[in-house]
């Protein structure tokens, strides 16, 4: 069964890395998981609220969190953000979409998959 989730990351971060190799975000040796958001609202919240002043450009993975081949669990009450407990299996990416901003560098709403 596949169980997606969102992962935003860096443009320039995700084309720099080995597609054959796991995967593991910039800040994962400082916070120890991989964060993940469920659904497109509450990534644009997460996006707008830390990465509005960050000119870079991002994506937004879809990631199917039953074939990361790495623990992952939920720890918000509202269960909205999953965290991953390791790397990312490259083969568990089910999509890559670039997200849109505004002039003001506001997120966008994601185009439909």
């Amino acid at each position: 069964m596949t169980r997606p989730t969102l992962h935003l990351v860096p443009e320039a971060a995700w084309d720099a890395h080995d597609p054959a190799a796991p995967y593991l975000p910039a800040a994962y040796p400082d916070d120890g998981f991989v964060h993940c958001t469920d659904g497109d609202e509450a990534m644009l919240e997460v996006a707008n609220h830390l990465y509005r002043d960050d000119p870079r450009a991002f994506l937004l993975l879809t990631i199917d969190l039953e074939r990361t081949g790495s623990p992952w669990r939920f720890d918000d009450p509202g269960r909205r953000y999953p965290h991953v407990y390791g790397s990312i299996d490259p083969r568990c990416v089910l999509e890559v979409r670039r997200v849109a901003r505004g002039a003001d560098g506001a997120f966008l709403r994601p185009e439909p998959r």
